[in-house]
């Protein structure tokens, strides 16, 4: 099989910085921003999170259908990052545009520009993370092709804890809706940019005619009669759900459980460069390893230090920074290996009846991915609302400071334990992965062959 170079490694893995710019906005300042900056209630924030996710029951599934009829000179998959990039970086900008609107104004302001926000990720987004599979047909490459992406993807989220609340400071100088709008204009702009080159620095090295007798209905029915698809789903929307709400709850830890606003630039970046080599090392870590039992002996470690960031004093604050650190370097280990799971699964599906569902099987992955960040920022919004957090207060009750500390270090756990669960029913072992990769390969070369418009190897 093909070995990557550096090249395709890099490229492909810019497209992830440019997302991760509005993933991790999103995850770390968008709840923050809503309630402190912008001015709507917490209740609101977290319904908005909610209800904005019905769409993407809708549109992920419909994007995955889009993406698997699609063939142009350019490839099935990079011509949406073509046509995506700028409406995804305008959209980027407006969403942290705080506008001289009434109360009810800015709700429907705040709902209009969230929901363009999650339909344009979405165009982007799902053909984007099913490359892979047209990139390489090598199991180990697509893991250091992934292990790259997401070293690049935690760049994206360095800007945000590194560059965009200094941004915030040196642009509104004072002026945090100003400040806010500013940062994701520079970042928004900076996607549109790195959007192009991963465009242009990638290759689909494999084209798969559409197939014949192809529908939505049987394509569903397909996939909802795979057993690991189904897993792969659950286990996606708890490891999101946990991401969310510990990522939501992160500033507030800080700033008020941790009694150092200040502070909260340095824990965001020192944990994005954590998360970045925790990523670059999962190949080499993990790649001589089962993914599998490695991935569930890693969950294992990092509830145990997610447990230990709960009970640790928060006068000792150097003990938190470094806890967090090593939460995120091995919590970001098994990243990869979360995607590597999608691709497995499209590999498995065509094994087992013939269908080959790339944009299918990751746009129902990033529906649960979407799932998990709409519960999880939800959960976040109804748990403050329900202990009376309020904005304008410098100090928090007791009972406040408690549930944030809860909802930073305990519930994610708990949702680990599920994850934990599901990984023990999922079957795709490495053995069985690299098995099932051999087997489509022979029967590809036998199609190209007999059948020169099938599968065959392509370079753009």
């Amino acid at each position: 099989m093909m070995q990557l170079t550096m090249k395709d490694k890099i490229g492909y893995g810019l497209g992830d910085t440019a997302c991760g710019f509005v993933w991790q906005a999103t995850m770390f300042l968008l709840a923050y921003f809503y309630t402190d900056v912008f001015g709507l209630s917490a209740g609101i924030m977290g319904t908005l999170f909610l209800v904005s996710r019905i769409l993407d029951a809708v549109t992920d599934p419909l994007m995955g259908l889009l993406v698997d009829r699609t063939r142009t000179r350019h490839g099935q998959f990079r011509p949406f990052l073509l046509w995506g990039a700028i409406p995804f970086g305008i959209v980027c900008m407006l969403t942290f545009y705080t506008p001289d609107f009434s109360a009810n104004g800015k709700i429907i302001y705040a709902c209009v520009t969230y929901i363009l926000l999650t339909l344009v990720y979405t165009f982007v987004n799902v053909p984007y993370c099913a490359m892979p599979g047209v990139i390489t047909a090598d199991p180990k490459e697509r893991h250091a092709l992934q292990s790259w992406r997401f070293f690049l993807a935690a760049a994206g989220s360095l800007a945000i804890s590194g560059i965009a609340l200094p941004l915030v400071g040196i642009i509104g100088k004072g002026n945090e809706q100003l400040g806010y709008f500013g940062a994701m204009c520079v970042l928004g702009l900076s996607g549109v940019v790195l959007l192009y080159v991963c465009f242009f620095t990638t290759k689909e090295r494999y084209t798969f005619e559409v197939q014949p007798g192809s529908s939505v209905s049987k394509d569903l029915k397909l996939l909802w009669g795979n057993s690991q698809w189904r897993i792969m789903c659950a286990f996606k929307m708890m490891a999101t759900c946990s991401n969310v709400v510990r990522g939501g709850a992160t500033l507030y830890f800080v700033k008020y459980v941790m009694d150092h606003p200040e502070m909260a630039t340095q824990f965001l970046l020192y944990g994005s460069i954590a998360t970045m080599f925790g990523s670059l090392c999962s190949s080499r870590l993990l790649g001589r390893f089962d993914r599998v039992k490695s991935f569930k002996w890693i969950i294992v470690a990092y509830s145990l230090i997610s447990l230990l960031i709960f009970i640790t004093p928060v006068a000792y604050i150097g003990l938190i920074f470094a806890l967090n650190i090593l939460f995120l370097f091995v919590f970001n280990t098994t990243t990869p290996l979360q995607w590597l799971m999608a691709s497995d699964v499209v590999d498995y599906e065509e094994s087992r009846s013939g269908r080959r569902l790339d944009g299918l099987v990751f746009s129902t992955y990033l529906f649960s991915l979407k799932i998990g960040l709409a519960i999880g920022g939800a959960v976040v919004g109804w748990i403050l609302a329900y202990v009376n957090y309020s904005a304008s207060s410098s100090v928090q009750p007791i009972e406040v400071l408690t549930t944030i500390k809860i909802l930073f270090c305990v519930v994610p756990v708990v949702l680990y334990i599920g994850m934990f669960t599901m990984l023990s029913l999922y079957k795709l072992s490495d053995d069985r992965v690299q098995a099932i990769s051999q087997q489509l390969l022979k029967h590809r070369a036998v199609q190209g062959e007999d059948l020169p418009a099938a599968a065959t190897a392509a370079s753009h």
